[in-house]
Formats: C-alpha cells, sequence, structure tokens
C-alpha cells in the first residue's frame, strides 16, 4: 500500500500534525458538524446499515446508499476533475 504525501509530511513534521488535530477536534465539536453526523446516523438507521459492518455509507449527493469507498472516491475525483477543467490564459 503506497503512503500518502499528507502521512509523510505529519510523520515528519510533529508539530504540524498537532495542530491539525487539534483543529480538527475543534471542527468536529461544532453544532454544524454535530447535526450532520446526526442526520448521517439517522439515515444508516433508518435502512438498517447503522453500525452491521456493510461498508456502506449515505451519500447526500445522490440521496442513495452506496460502498464508502465509491462514496469518498466520488468526491476527491470531483474536485480533481473541476481543478482540471479551470482555463488558463496561455497567450
Amino acid at each position: 500500500m503506497r503512503i500518502s504525501k499528507s502521512k509523510k509530511y505529519f510523520d515528519e513534521n510533529p508539530e504540524a500534525k498537532e495542530k491539525k488535530n487539534k483543529y480538527n477536534t475543534k471542527y468536529h465539536q461544532t453544532k454544524e458538524r454535530k447535526k450532520y453526523r446526526a442526520f448521517l446516523n439517522k439515515v444508516n438507521r433508518k435502512k438498517g446499515t447503522y453500525g452491521n459492518g456493510d461498508e456502506l455509507d449515505y451519500d447526500h449527493d445522490e440521496k442513495r446508499m452506496m460502498s464508502q469507498s465509491k462514496n469518498r472516491s466520488k468526491k476527491k475525483t470531483n474536485e480533481t476533475k473541476k481543478k482540471k477543467t479551470k482555463v488558463t490564459s496561455g497567450s
């Protein structure tokens, strides 16, 4: 398995890793994030997939259940496509 650039960076820079973890802790404690997690958990419970290890996630864009790997990689792929389609002035 290949190690990501960010993993290497944070392994080599413990101060940066600590700063990132503090930020993430604070961010995920906000009302907005708690409400969002609660919504996703509610949908998973309603669909019968909460905590059963079936590796399904609710995709709020497509309003359906899909595999975790597809749901999480899809968002990265869409961001990458947006970056590639930006028009640059070449003249």
